[in-house]
């Protein structure tokens, strides 16, 4: 038998048709929503008379349009109060589990989906939502669809999709100190730029890899769309089986020992056949931080922007552009440069060892004078799991206040903005112009260089703070 990727095996397996010269018709396991590419979806099903066809197989969420602070009370924007309680009507109407304001399950779409064992090696999985590639961190197939294709899953249980080709991504070595699962994918994204894996499914691999956490997998899959890729995904393994059978909320009733023979067998044969194999060394790799408009303008924190001279021709207008909506000149290092805002969050560093990473820098020291910090749990577990390991308490000693679950400014349809001119470290996916408010001007990094930040008022290498 030829040898396959693990792409091509759980893809493969769930192609209920292939059109001729066009794409296949793939069978979705598990599909996610939530308020804001949701509605349009059920209105067209409401308008063709029909139900969702497996309702079981769709789990609903509000998350992007959510306050985070006095979730008891009404939501005073009037948009966002207006999609969130369509969505409630929505999976009342058409028998869908949702998980909305002050449910204990909810939580950003992309993290209570693993957190609450939805998320299973093998799995094809989809949700209106680009950063669904997160779930592929435990080997499962899972990609971000459009609301008309939200509607095509809610009424087949199917989507049209072309098949994409396949990349392996390997990072061998050791990392360094202060340097974490969102420095890794920073770093290749930065190698590869925001089109380098476009029309690709990657899978990630090496040694590197296999020492992160769950969450630090998570971390990775969940930028490949960073880099044009339609996904990314990481074979299980121990790490993977441990991370779930250890889940309270995992659903029971399974043959645990016959999940177990299926997934082992979930990765990539020997002699597999890959359209593009790339190999990074983690010993190289420093903290992180992006200074441009897009998550591929990526520096380590210690080096300078490029030079005009060294971009090409062809990219150096847009490069100037960007610099001049950041206020940076080319050249320039940033280490020591003011902050406004930190925010520590969202579906890639919203999860409980993302908080335990800046609470273990943050710990004995203060935050700085004049800066304003959104640190936001990316689910009610989260929240419940912080205050328990007293990361509350250090957080609330240091200056800082622990808000509660939601997308929050990662992309500012809620009322976390941040203002016109503001400098925002952020443990976002991306730096666009105005994504996180009009005006906004945003840094990505992980929650180490967010907590230096937060402690100094300015750019800082997180490795001096490391205890």
């Amino acid at each position: 038998m030829e040898p396959k990727t693990l792409f091509d095996k759980i893809w493969d397996s769930h192609v209920v048709q292939s059109v001729e010269k066009g794409p296949d018709i793939l069978y979705i396991d598990q599909h996610f929503i939530h308020e804001v590419t949701s509605p349009q979806a059920f209105n067209g099903l409401r308008k063709r008379g029909i139900p969702v066809f497996r309702p079981e197989r769709t789990l609903a969420t509000a998350d992007h349009n959510i306050p985070t602070k006095d979730q008891d009370k009404p939501i005073r924007n009037e948009l966002s109060r207006n999609q969130v309680d369509r969505l409630t009507e929505n999976c009342r109407d058409f028998g869908i589990e949702y998980f909305g304001l002050n449910h204990p399950s909810n939580g950003i779409v992309h993290v209570i989906g693993p957190e609450l064992g939805y998320t299973r090696p093998g799995m094809t999985i989809v949700c209106g939502d680009s950063h669904t590639s997160t779930h592929g961190a435990f080997g499962a197939v899972a990609f971000g669809i459009g609301t008309s294709e939200v509607e095509m899953v809610l009424a087949t249980q199917c989507i049209l999709q072309p098949k994409p080709g396949k990349m392996r991504i390997s990072v061998n070595g050791k990392l360094g100190k202060g340097v974490t699962a969102k420095d890794v994918i920073m770093y290749i994204i930065f190698q590869l730029s925001t089109g380098g894996a476009t029309g690709y499914f990657v899978e990630y691999a090496g040694s590197v890899i296999r020492d992160l956490s769950m969450e630090g997998r998570m971390t990775v899959c969940n930028m490949s769309i960073e880099m044009g890729a339609r996904g990314g995904l990481i074979a299980p393994d121990n790490k993977t089986m441990n991370y779930l059978k250890d889940l309270p909320s995992f659903p029971r009733g399974f043959d645990w020992e016959a999940l177990l023979t299926q997934w082992n067998s979930f990765k990539s044969d020997p002699g597999a056949v890959f359209d593009r194999e790339l190999q990074f060394d983690g010993s190289l790799i420093r903290p992180m931080i992006t200074y441009g408009t897009n998550p591929g303008m990526g520096m380590a924190i210690d080096d300078s922007i490029p030079e005009i001279g060294d971009i090409k021709a062809e990219d150096a207008p847009s490069f100037l552009k960007s610099l001049d909506y950041m206020g940076f000149k080319p050249g320039m290092k940033l280490l020591g440069h003011p902050v406004d805002y930190v925010f520590v969050g969202s579906c890639t560093n919203g999860r409980i060892e993302d908080l335990r990473e800046f609470a273990r820098i943050v710990k004995g020291r203060k935050k700085a004078p004049g800066v304003t910090a959104l640190i936001v749990p990316g689910s009610k577990a989260v929240e419940k799991q912080a205050i328990s390991e007293g990361i509350n308490n250090i957080l609330q000693k240091a200056g800082f206040e622990l808000r509660q679950p939601g997308c929050s400014s990662c992309l500012a349809m809620n009322e976390d903005k941040i203002p016109p001119g503001k400098y925002a470290v952020s443990t976002t996916n991306r730096n666009f112009e105005g994504r996180q408010g009009p005006g906004s001007r945003t840094l990505l990094a992980s929650p180490l260089v967010a907590a230096a930040a937060a402690i100094t008022g300015k750019l800082s290498d997180p490795r001096e703070f490391i205890r």
